[in-house]
């Protein structure tokens, strides 16, 4: 059997089928005695389900439903057309005064409805009568709401002044809509059946009535915050005349979602009573507001002493601090961390898995971040009155923390860790200290120790592993010397440089000191000089150059390649220093400095071991504080001929030298590009010197690799740069290429080109057509943009045509088509030097855009344009978007009778308009 819905739908579809003539002319429905029948049976089903629009709304759909209550509002004998808000409800029968009630609770309702996201249903087999069944009713029902949109807020007036009414209403029934069908010409007189029906009293329609005015003002309380106070007063009222009237037949409230919309709006419109105290919502949305991060991060602690937020909930925040974090604030990836840190934990103290968002965030840990853990774990889980179902879950979330760790100074902190040590047995944490251990590989070098100048007595008492976590942690030269001499006091056999395995030494050099024989003077050696290359990596160069003065000392005593290691390391040290500290404003380093870097690069000393990234770094160096004469003129040939770090230098620096003339530097630029299609064609790739800031080096470095890159002729992801015209234009084995290592060094090369000059136009056009050729679209015409606007004051002058060329306005075009943004594509198609008329109708012909579609329109300056869109507009039934064109067309200044230079001042001004726009948009 059919349900009460199921009938509705029935009686509704009969009465309103159209009817088809001898000539096949659909005609309109006949008003007959059947369809009249068809209706009433209709009205009926709806008054035996109480006029529940819960049920009536989850089950019709909206043409449907606005079908039904129309027909409510024709047998009350509203008037058609009659506008609702102009109705004296406390003077109509209480039956029609409840019918236009119900139908504008009905109406704001749907609009409400029709802003939350909607699950698509899975499309079955494709049967085409059903596909057009679908598109006409969508149609059909996008129609209907754009009308109750536009009537909102006379619906809204309607409701509000129905809470003005202070007496009973009357809904019909079955008996009242059969005492109408027997008594049509009298019904607007007190008759039983325009005063009887369900009773509806004044306090349950306040109640409904509240309840969804609340609802529609609190959809529109993001387009006028002061909305969100009207639906927190609404939603306040509705719970107080829940309390007061109970459960009711006729008022049915979702109370939970009643619950989470006064929730919501205590957060967005607090209540003035300071009487009322905060809520944590309340205060985390005012710390996302203010970005006062710190505070928001104590709340979350404090909630995990005292859980009272719901998962959903502190999961929402995180979500929303990774959006504002991926967007480009590196503050918020901290703050991502500690928020992601207090949710794990709880979800420990729960039972429930840690998220893959921890462990995301965990990739790289810190000292900082263990702490912070360490921190959340202890105010977490209070030992003392913690179960111990809680203590266990506790100590297998650490010990398998530590056993992700690969870093032993990271699992020393934890294990040393007092909540570690409370949770775990001594058996436990031995154990798990060993596994750890035994990660890291030994080399059994053992060999008998020789009498050396380290006479101090260690203390047998000092525990192991602790003098080893102590080792880990100190980066002060005697405090290591002397650990280690304790250490070894205690045991012969170890091998105390393994005790890390984040302590490395380039393999160049590992070979030389393992050779070492007496194990204290290895060890120690090895430690230093890991210990002063990771505080070098870290830019702490104040330690790094304690522990290599130490170093230096040591092996200067007992072995020259070693000393001389040493003084290359440090002369590299030196380099740092300089280019982190006084280089960073543009001071020339010392001259003492300079011949050093001479120095080692004109270096013959047999048998020492090199690192490659010295004479890089050098070569570099001399290159950036513009050593050019030196490069050019007065290195040692055979120094150019054995370094080829030194060669790429000099021929970089003698085509710098002699850029501003085009023809006078091809050949050193033909020799330049040799070179480096002969380094991008060999399989080992070398690391480059990745520092200075002279900009002229970068661009001309940049052209050369951007041209190497477009010698593919691949025009759709050509890169554009200056001075690409004096490299050559082909290679003779192009497929021994390693382009790929190409596309890395010129996204790295103009990363950091960015850093030096973020202003660059040349740099940022690079940058753009990088995103543009690996479809990052929107990050591409970010960057369009951004060199727009810094060559032209914000847009508020002309973009240079040598900036936004042809091929540029072209790549901004179809960036914004395949964001959906047809609107812009149109407009931008007339910053062409020819207009592209082809493609702006085409992106005008899309109705589904991402963009602010006519709001653009007064950015259009060329009439071709603004007269199809009239034309469009109008084949479409559009009239109020077809005036907004006829609008922008009728402007003086866009007449084509004006003269050229008024035309041409007219475009201008809308192009700025127009990029300022956009530029809001993406930056």
């Amino acid at each position: 059997d059919p349900s009460p819905v199921q009938l509705i739908v029935q009686f509704l579809e009969q009465a309103s089928k159209p009817l088809v003539n001898e000539q096949n002319q659909v005609q309109p429905p006949p008003d007959n005695k059947r369809n009249r029948i068809l209706k009433l049976l209709a009205l009926k089903v709806a008054a035996h389900l109480k006029w529940d629009l819960d049920i009536l709304e989850k089950s019709l759909s909206v043409p449907v439903l606005n079908m039904l209550l129309n027909e409510l509002l024709c047998i009350s004998k509203v008037p058609p057309g009659t506008k609702h808000v102009d109705v004296d409800l406390a003077s109509v029968p209480p039956t029609t005064a409840m019918a236009i009630l119900l139908y504008n609770r009905w109406a704001i309702r749907t609009i409400v409805k029709s802003s939350f996201p909607v699950k698509q249903a899975k499309p079955g087999p494709p049967q085409l009568n059903v596909m057009n069944q679908v598109q006409q009713e969508k149609e059909v029902t996008e129609n209907i709401l754009k009308v109750l949109k536009e009537q909102a807020d006379d619906s809204i007036l309607v409701l509000e002044g129905a809470l003005k009414l202070n007496k009973d209403l009357y809904i019909h029934t079955i008996r009242t809509l059969d005492l109408l069908a027997m008594e049509p010409g009298m019904v607007n007189g007190e008759t039983e059946s325009s005063a009887a029906g369900f009773i509806i009293s004044s306090e349950e329609m306040q109640c409904q009535v509240c309840y969804d005015l609340g609802a529609i003002y609190f959809q529109q309380g993001s387009m006028n915050f002061e909305l969100y106070v009207n639906a927190r007063e609404k939603f306040f009222r509705t719970k107080e005349l829940i309390s007061k009237i109970g459960s009711s037949l006729h008022c049915i409230i979702d109370e939970r979602r009643l619950a989470g919309y006064c929730q919501a709006c205590g957060v967005l419109a607090p209540s003035d009573n300071t009487s009322s105290p905060s809520t944590p919502y309340s205060q985390i949305h005012s710390c996302l507001r203010s970005g006062n991060y710190q505070e928001l991060v104590k709340i979350f602690l404090e909630d995990n002493q005292t859980p009272t937020l719901p998962v959903q909930f502190k999961q929402s925040v995180l979500r929303e601090l990774s959006q504002k974090a991926q967007q480009g604030d590196a503050v918020l990836d901290e703050i991502c961390f500690k928020v992601c840190a207090c949710n794990s934990v709880c979800d420990v103290m729960h039972g429930r898995p840690v998220g893959v968002q921890f462990s995301q965030l965990f990739l790289r840990p810190t000292k900082e971040k263990i702490d912070f853990l360490l921190e959340v774990c202890s105010k977490s889980l209070q030992v003392e009155t913690a179960s111990e179902s809680s203590k266990r879950k506790m100590a297998y979330f650490l010990k398998n923390l530590c056993l992700g760790l690969e870093d032993l100074q990271l699992v020393f902190m934890i294990s040393s860790h007092e909540l570690f040590m409370a949770l775990l047995k001594d058996d436990e944490r031995k154990l798990l200290i060993d596994q750890m251990r035994k990660r890291s590989p030994r080399v059994n070098l053992g060999t008998k120790p020789i009498t050396s100048f380290y006479d101090i007595p260690a203390s047998a008492s000092v525990n192991i592993g602790q003098l080893e976590h102590q080792l880990i942690l100190s980066v002060d030269p005697w405090r290591i010397r002397q650990i280690l001499i304790e250490l070894h006091g205690m045991t012969a056999e170890r091998q105390f440089w393994t005790v890390s395995n984040k302590w490395e030494v380039p393999n160049v050099y590992g070979n030389v000191i393992l050779g070492i024989k007496d194990s204290l003077t290895r060890d120690l050696v090895y430690i230093l000089m890991a210990k002063g290359l990771h505080c070098i990596t870290v830019k702490d160069f104040v330690h790094a150059k304690q522990l290599f003065a130490a170093c230096l000392e040591l092996v200067t005593e007992f072995s020259p390649k070693l000393r001389q290691v040493m003084l290359n390391e440090m002369l590299l040290l030196d380099i740092y220093t300089h280019e982190a500290g006084a280089g960073l404003s543009g001071e020339r380093p010392p001259s003492d400095l300079i011949s050093r870097v001479r120095g080692y690069l004109e270096m013959r000393v047999p048998d020492i071991p090199l690192r490659q990234v010295v004479a890089e770094e050098c070569a570099a160096f001399l290159l950036n504080w513009r050593e050019n004469e030196y490069l050019t003129m007065q290195v040692p040939l055979s120094l150019v001929q054995n370094n080829p770090y030194v060669k790429l230098g000099q021929l970089l620096a003698a085509t710098c030298k002699d850029l501003p003339g085009p023809k006078e530097s091809r050949r050193a630029a033909k020799d330049l590009w040799e070179v480096v299609v002969q380094i991008c064609s060999v399989s080992n790739q070398h690391k480059r010197g990745n520092d200075g800031r002279e900009p002229l080096v970068l661009t001309t470095i940049l052209s050369l690799f951007v041209k190497l890159h477009n010698v593919r002729e691949d025009i759709v992801n050509d890169i554009t740069a200056e001075h690409i015209s004096i490299w050559p234009s082909s290679i003779p084995n192009l497929q021994s290429v390693d382009f790929e290592a190409v596309s890395v060094t010129i996204k790295e090369l103009v990363s950091y080109a960015l850093t030096i000059n973020s202003n660059n136009h040349s740099w940022l056009i690079i940058q753009a057509d990088i995103y543009f050729a690996t479809n990052q679209y929107s990050a591409a015409l970010r960057y369009y943009l951004q060199a727009g606007a810094v060559c032209s004051d914000f847009f508020t002058k002309m973009v240079p045509p040598d900036v936004y060329t042809d091929q540029v306005i072209k790549r901004m075009i179809k960036c914004c088509s395949l964001l959906n943004c047809h609107t812009q594509v149109a407009i931008l198609c007339q910053f062409l030097r020819e207009v592209d008329y082809k493609t702006a109708f085409k992106a005008l012909q899309e109705q589904n855009s991402h963009d602010a579609m006519d709001s653009y329109y007064d950015y259009i300056w060329d009439i071709t344009i603004l007269e199809y869109l009239t034309y469009l507009h109008h084949k479409r039934g559009e009239s109020d978007k077809r005036q907004i064109a006829i609008k922008a067309i009728g402007q003086t200044e866009l007449n084509s009778s004006n003269p050229e230079e008024v035309l041409q001042l007219a475009a201008q001004r809308r192009k700025k308009k127009f990029l300022q726009a956009m530029a809001k948009l993406y930056f």
